[in-house]
Formats: structure tokens, sequence, C-alpha cells
């Protein structure tokens, strides 16, 4: 099979390259790709933090429309749950992950920057979910993660509208987290995440479960599942580590164990 996506890991950082020019279109081989690609980031220990990237010109333009044109209800019925499972994949990986944005990120592009923990955009980024203007809606988490992410009423203007959201807006929103020139995009987004790379590993693990899970829980429960990942914690090296640390007064040297 072509690669279509690929990790490279350099200095604890895993970046999920994108690269099917020239627009990055998120086709069946890609997401399935996607999918390979987060469980490999998942599952290796020298892949501290992860950047995902669709190059210089283009994060990812949506999906193949070509492939979608032909499907009727019977194949989309079943082919749906994988392409929610496959960014799904990406959204767990349970790491500091940071989307890094050039060109367009739009309809399945912006679903897929939407996993990430936070989006690097470049100044003459555009973000959208377009998919009202071909008949349907988002299919890979957009409707309920840019929801989470900048407010329903936001979302529906987004989502029903079908308009491009140029970088400045997208920050003023909350839907990018920062904005920079398009040639420093990729060092902006790595900047960002360095700083996890010598951290506690498991116990960033149990804050992005914390947060992510927590959305999904009513008030009590969240509390709840807070509590057992402290708790938890308090079994791992990084944490004696960090508290003799912090009384010797001297930087701690975490393992990630």
């Amino acid at each position: 099979m072509t690669s279509l996506v690929r990790l490279e890991a350099a200095d604890g950082i895993g970046t999920i390259r994108l690269d099917r020019p020239p627009m990055n279109a998120l086709n069946i081989a890609v997401q399935e790709q996607l999918r390979a690609a987060a469980q490999e980031a998942t599952a290796r220990d020298d892949v501290r933090a992860v950047v995902i990237y669709g190059g210089e010109k283009v994060f990812a333009a949506g999906a193949d429309i070509k492939e979608m044109a032909g499907m009727g209800y019977a194949e989309m019925s079943a082919r749906a749950v994988a392409l929610s499972s496959a960014f799904d994949a990406v959204a767990r990986i349970p790491k500091p992950v940071v989307a890094a944005i050039t060109g367009y990120a739009l309809g399945g592009g912006c679903e897929l920057a939407l996993t990430a923990d936070w989006r690097v955009a470049a100044e003459d980024a555009q973000l959208g979910q377009p998919e009202i203007t071909l008949g349907i809606i988002p299919g890979a988490g957009g409707t309920q993660r840019l929801a989470r992410l900048v407010g329903p009423a936001r979302a529906k203007d987004l989502i029903m509208s079908g308009r491009f959201v140029p970088a400045p807006e997208a920050l003023a929103m909350g839907l990018v987290d920062r904005v920079v020139p398009r040639a420093d995009v990729y060092e902006a987004a790595l900047a960002l995440v360095r700083p996890y790379v010598n951290g506690p590993a498991l116990a960033l693990r149990a804050a992005k479960q914390a947060v992510d899970g927590g959305l999904e829980m009513d008030l009590a429960s969240g509390l709840a599942w807070e509590s057992q990942l402290f708790a938890g914690l308090f079994a791992t090296e990084d944490k004696a580590e960090g508290m003799t640390a912090f009384v010797e007064k001297r930087k701690p040297s975490f393992r990630g164990r």
C-alpha cells in the first residue's frame, strides 16, 4: 500500500504526516493509515508527544468527494462507523497532541484538527465544515467536538452555513490556539509540545483522560473519575520522584513510569 500517512519520530516527538498531494484529501486509505499511525504513536515509548501535519501548503482540504459521491445509504451506514473510529483513534492518543495547520483544514481536515489537544494555524489558514454545501453534515466528529470546543451556537453557525473561517477569527472563537506566520507553523507546533517530552508521561496521560472523559460525564461522575485517576498516580515512580525532588529542592527527572 502507498504510504499516504506516516509517523516520523525525532527527539521524543512523533509527527503524523499526511502526504496525499495536492490537497491531502481524506479517502478511505488515508483514514485507515491515520488509524494505524495513531495506534503506532500510542504504542511507541520513544514518542512522548505528537504533531499532526499536512505539509507546508495544506493541512487537509476535506474528504475525497469523488470517492463518496458513488456511495449510497447502505454503503455509508457501514463506512461511517469506521470513519468516526479512525479519527477517534487520533483523539485517544494518550499523549499531548497538536495540529499544525497550513492552508486549508476543511471538512474532514477540520475534524482531524479537532482531534488534537491544541491547534497552531498559519496566518492565512482557513478552517471550516462545508459539508452542508454537499447536502450532508460532518461525519467524523465535527458536530460533536466542534460544539464542545467553541460552544453550540458557534458550531451551528459554522456547520449550517458551511463558511470558511480565517485564522484570526478562528483564534478569537477558540477554534485554534495560536496563529503564526505560515513558515513558522511546524516549528511553533514542535515548540508547543516539546516541554512535555521529558514530563511525567503517566500524569500527562491521566490529565488528558480526566479532561476528555469528564466532558462526557455529569459533574459528580467527573469528580469521581478525577479522584480515581489522581489516586492511581500515587503508584507511579514519577510521583515519588516528583515529590522527592520538591522536598530536596531540585528539578525532577521523570522516567514515564
